[in-house]
């Protein structure tokens, strides 16, 4: 697993005032927020609001308030996500382009992690992944597996909605009172698949296991089903490196997870710094250095 070193932030001036593009990702209840400049981030920030013009006037508002700017300050508005139709074709008077979703994944991808070519996974309310190789992204496929499961299993398992409350819950739980492993069904090592690996998400059923066991189990359940996609993408696509994008990369078990499923598969896992804001990095990206053919 590789955890990229910090990305600076900074303004530059010019004729007293700051030139930048925004990218604005708008989901369906986070809307995040991206200033970027000179391929250098700015700042970044988050705001949650139900209706997308809502969301992205407020995430603007308070991007500006935060960092001192004014509108003139932004050249240009780039926005992705499932609310980004929802915006015209200004804000507040600042042109707006919108930037294809997994293209936004892709260009954000490789530019936080330092890569040129890479598989691409972005960890939402479910998983998208895309093959990122320079300019050119291609969505691969996904899932439904993502924030949004572990988040509804842990309703009904749980009875805990929160994101917070589940990660310390996890973090007393013991794995083995709840996962099958390769150890409890085999006495000798299947090829290079070592003992300690997963046989059976859930496959103990047993008494022992506690609240905490199972909030682990349901976070090990979400990330090794995640990275495992990953691991099959990467082949077929001969990319040795998996960039992880998304809220789940703030589970703290998750940097654990994908390290053991990297070692044991010849997979090169990374989690970059804003991880979470890839998105909206990406967008913004796509339109300062790559060009108007990554927009719609």
């Amino acid at each position: 697993m590789k955890v990229s070193g910090n990305l600076s932030f900074f303004f530059i001036l010019a004729d007293n005032y700051i030139i930048m593009v925004l990218g604005i990702d708008i989901g369906g209840t986070t809307t995040k927020i991206a200033g970027f400049r000179k391929a250098r981030i700015c700042g970044v920030i988050s705001v949650q609001a139900d209706d997308p013009v809502t969301s992205a006037s407020g995430a603007l508002g308070k991007f500006t308030d935060e960092f001192s700017l004014k509108l003139r300050d932004i050249e240009t508005i780039a926005v992705t996500g499932v609310g980004a139709d929802s915006i015209g074709k200004e804000l507040f008077g600042i042109p707006v382009r919108r930037v294809p979703e997994f293209t936004a994944i892709g260009h954000g991808g490789l530019f936080l992690a330092g890569l040129k070519k890479a598989v691409v996974i972005s960890m939402g309310t479910g998983t998208a992944i895309v093959l990122a190789d320079g300019n050119e992204i291609r969505h691969l496929g996904g899932s439904g597996i993502g924030g949004g499961t572990l988040i509804g299993l842990s309703r009904y398992i749980l009875n805990s909605t929160d994101f917070q409350n589940i990660v310390d819950l996890a973090a007393k739980g013991n794995l083995g009172n709840v996962d099958l492993n390769i150890r409890d069904i085999s006495q000798v090592e299947m090829g290079n698949i070592p003992f300690s690996a997963t046989a059976s998400n859930f496959g103990k059923h047993s008494d022992k296991a506690s609240q905490a066991d199972l909030a682990l189990g349901l976070i090990n359940l979400v990330c090794q089903s995640i990275g495992m996609m990953g691991v099959f993408s990467s082949r077929e696509e001969k990319a040795d490196e998996i960039v992880l994008t998304g809220k789940l990369v703030k589970l703290p078990q998750a940097v654990k997870i994908f390290n053991r499923l990297g070692k044991v598969f010849g997979k090169k896992f990374i989690i970059p710094d804003y991880a979470e804001y890839c998105t909206a990095v990406g967008s913004a990206y796509s339109i300062s250095l790559v060009g108007d053919r990554a927009c719609l």
